[in-house]
């Protein structure tokens, strides 16, 4: 061992002079070890394997030092010192297991099991508890207090996380949370000294939409999961790595299952795509794997009556055949193949084989997008997404990005706390949990003169890493090419990021899930006599649902759907019924390029299989060429043989066929629509914790007070709002944060989904 260790006096020249600059040696529990500058005894300790107990530290949060339970012995220091705030120093000795450090961390453990109720039997985090796991090695048997023990009252924090307050040791990091990391400021320590509470000021639910991770992060059972609650002890699930597939980030997460059945889910470390954390949207939509229509067994339309005519429930053989009939008479220019853009890259590249075999181009999954003119597809960020936190200026244009990828709104405001600038172009100015430096709030029909004006180059001007990042309102309206072209144009100034308009939009680009012949929306301005529906839920998915029941409803369609909805029902003549991501083999690729793969852990409902084993049995019985394997291992293989021909230019044209009608022309008013955080796709609108949530504001039309006032309407009324095509009532918001001559729309509604893009009238219902 060093002299140092010895005891010694510490000299002032460095312990171990062969150390770089910006570290010293420190010795803990005896052992050696190297320690950055100004970082703390539990950092050292937590690299070299060395444990000890703390309740609120956490790794991603500011130091508190409240709990005391980390005191730990350190040399020439009369009293314990918190390990978690106490900064290493050269030569400094540090013992966690003398008696001293031992009997302090035993007197912190007792006085916090004063005030904590005795049900463990009954709550919810027994089996994980930290405060149980340290209370074995750190508690006394009996308890020396008899007093009464303190009673707080719960509050209601929403349909997502339950709260029994009686239980709160006070670490904080619930607050720190939402201080922090949330941006949202809504929980916080109340009263003083021995009456302190954790609650929120103002009594209302958590509005974060990253309310779920302080479940996580709470070490006791005060703050739980609602949807959970009483289900399930840890101890019965089985945990199955998996991913989120309601943005296009791919968070990484497990899902806990009981007996084929998906009870919760839970964050999985990954610190290059989601760190440790997990948007609310992917933990809770589990609760739409259950939902009442989901489809079961295949179905087949025996007659018309009525929108969704007469169905009868057949066998795998019958409606393979009959979809088979469906394809083979309508093969070639007469097909058009629509693709959610989640479906895994496994059955996106199956689906492009089976097009080829079928002899048509028709083959598009960017179902939701109005503007496909300059042929644009889904590409990888520019830079991976962690790099985001340490960008000097960020500029965000068309996108709500605090609802459309949480967790990138999160690196934005990480970025925003080590001292970047943040500009945003908007048709809304849209809520973030960071300062704007410069909003340029203009029509959407405006935003890419915004992106290319005087306020853009000087917010870009002296910026040594700028990312511009281009959203989903963007992307997905009238006027979605002008924009692509503006973000061009600062390529070489600034790194441009577009966000992927779908969980596997990037993985289904490479996979050639594109067209050689008529894009998604050409397939519908031009109806082809059939269509393959691949995982769509045709009444919201599409970008012009009124366009897209015109031309399906007068078509043969055959649904691979993971739903049997109404309007599903209304427009297909065979349904297929295929699985979910959480319960198949798949592998996406996320914003940066990442593949990622997740593994079976919810049981497939009723006769559901998992899609690319339909499309292997219905290729295989009409005899088609490209579905030779028997497994997955070999679908996979096929795959990556397709992706090496393609990369050697054999892969699809990308021929567009058709763009978009004008918009943005005649009277009216502008229509500019986000996507409703929690109505993204078809699991999430059958998620009830996420619908009760209050971010779930319902169909309304928000116009800015002038523009509300010349139509002679103000809040709270109904409003007629039609483009021609269809037309919604909805209720009216009032609100500066829409521009002027603007109409805004959330969609992911059935109310909505009658307006398209470009311009609407509104008028008083």
């Amino acid at each position: 061992m060093h002299p140092a260790a010895g005891g010694g006096p510490v000299s002032a020249q460095p312990v171990n002079p062969g150390l770089p600059p910006d570290h010293v040696t420190v010795f803990i529990d005896g052992v050696e070890m190297a320690a950055p500058k100004g970082s703390m005894i539990i950092h050292a300790a937590d690299r070299a394997g060395i444990p000890i107990p703390r309740f609120c530290y956490h790794d991603k949060l500011a130091i508190a030092a409240n709990c005391r339970m980390c005191l730990v012995e350190v040399e020439k220091m009369q009293k314990p010192a918190p390990a978690c705030a106490t900064p290493v120093m050269d030569g400094m000795k540090v013992s966690t297991r003398s008696d001293k450090a031992l009997k302090s961390q035993r007197s912190v453990m007792e006085f916090l099991l004063i005030n904590h109720p005795l049900d463990c039997p009954i709550c919810d985090q027994g089996g994980e508890c930290e405060l149980q796991d340290l209370a074995m090695g750190y508690g006394r048997s009996v308890s020396r207090f008899n007093e009464r023990k303190r009673v707080v009252a719960d509050e209601d924090l929403g349909p997502l996380v339950a709260t029994d307050m009686t239980r709160c040791i006070q670490c904080t990091r619930c607050i720190r949370f939402t201080a922090e990391i949330a941006g949202t400021h809504e929980l916080g320590g109340m009263r003083r000294g021995e009456n302190l509470q954790v609650g929120t000021y103002d009594g209302k639910p958590l509005s974060t939409e990253l309310s779920g991770n302080v479940i996580d992060i709470c070490p006791v059972g005060a703050l739980t999961n609602k949807v959970f609650r009483f289900r399930a002890r840890p101890w019965e699930l089985v945990a199955r790595e998996s991913l989120g597939y309601h943005d296009a980030l791919g968070s990484n997460l497990f899902l806990h299952v009981r007996r084929g059945e998906v009870m919760r889910t839970v964050p999985r470390d990954n610190e290059a795509v989601n760190e440790c954390w997990l948007s609310d949207r992917d933990r809770y939509s589990h609760q739409g794997l259950e939902a009442d229509d989901r489809a079961r067994v295949p179905m087949l339309r025996v007659a018309s009556n009525g929108d969704d005519g007469d169905w009868r429930e057949a066998g795998w053989e019958e409606a393979l055949e009959r979809a088979a009939t469906i394809l083979r008479d309508n093969a070639a220019d007469g097909l058009g193949m629509l693709v959610h853009p989640s479906t895994s890259n496994e059955e996106g590249a199956l689906l492009a084989v089976l097009g080829e075999a079928l002899g048509t181009a028709h083959l598009d999954h960017r179902i939701d997008q109005h503007d496909l003119s300059d042929g644009a597809a889904a590409e990888p960020f520019a830079m991976p997404v962690a790099d985001i936190a340490h960008a000097d200026v960020i500029v965000i244009v068309g996108s709500h990005l605090r609802y459309e990828v949480p967790l990138l709104h999160q690196r934005v405001r990480a970025a925003f706390n080590r001292g970047a600038s943040v500009h945003v172009i908007n048709p809304v100015d849209f809520e973030f949990t960071f300062d704007i430096a410069s909003r340029q709030i203009v029509a959407p029909s405006a935003l890419a003169a915004a992106l290319g004006s005087s306020v853009t180059d000087d917010a870009l001007r002296d910026a040594s890493r700028p990312v511009v990042i281009i959203g989903a309102v963007a992307e997905r309206g009238p006027h979605a090419a002008a924009i692509r072209a503006a973000a061009a144009a600062l390529t070489g100034r600034a790194t441009v990021c577009r966000i992927p308009q779908g969980a596997n939009a990037v993985g289904l680009s490479r996979h050639g899930v594109l067209p050689g012949g008529l894009d998604a929306r050409a397939m519908l301005v031009s109806p082809r006599s059939a269509y393959l529906l691949y995982g769509i839920e045709p009444g919201l998915d599409f970008a012009d649902p009124p366009l897209a029941r015109k031309a399906l409803g007068a078509a043969q369609v055959v649904a691979f759907s993971q739903f049997a909805c109404a309007s599903t029902r209304a427009v297909a003549d065979v349904i297929l019924p295929i699985g979910l991501l959480p319960e198949i083999d798949a592998t996406l690729t996320n914003l940066e390029g990442r593949d990622q793969v997740a593994i079976p852990a919810g049981k497939l409902p009723g006769l559901a299989q998992p899609g690319w084993r339909v499309l292997r049995a219905l290729a295989g019985g009409m005899g088609l060429p490209g579905f030779e394997f028997t497994d997955l291992g070999g679908a996979r293989a096929a795959m990556v043989l397709r992706t090496v021909s393609m990369v050697d230019g054999a892969g699809p044209e990308g021929k567009l066929a058709g763009g978009q009608d004008a918009a943005g022309a005649g009277h009216g008013v502008e229509l500019a629509a986000s996507q409703a955080i929690y109505r993204i796709d078809a699991v999430t609108r059958r998620a009830a914790a996420l619908q009760a949530h209050p971010l779930t504001l319902g169909p309304r039309v928000t116009l800015h007070p002038d523009t509300a006032a010349d139509a002679g309407l103000r809040e709270g009324t109904m409003a007629k709002v039609g483009n021609g095509v269809g037309t919604a009532t909805l209720q009216v918001a009032t609100s500066i944060r829409v521009a002027p001559g603007i109409a805004w729309v959330e969609s992911g509604y059935g109310a909505t989904a009658a307006l398209a893009s470009g311009r609407v009238t509104v008028v008083a219902a």
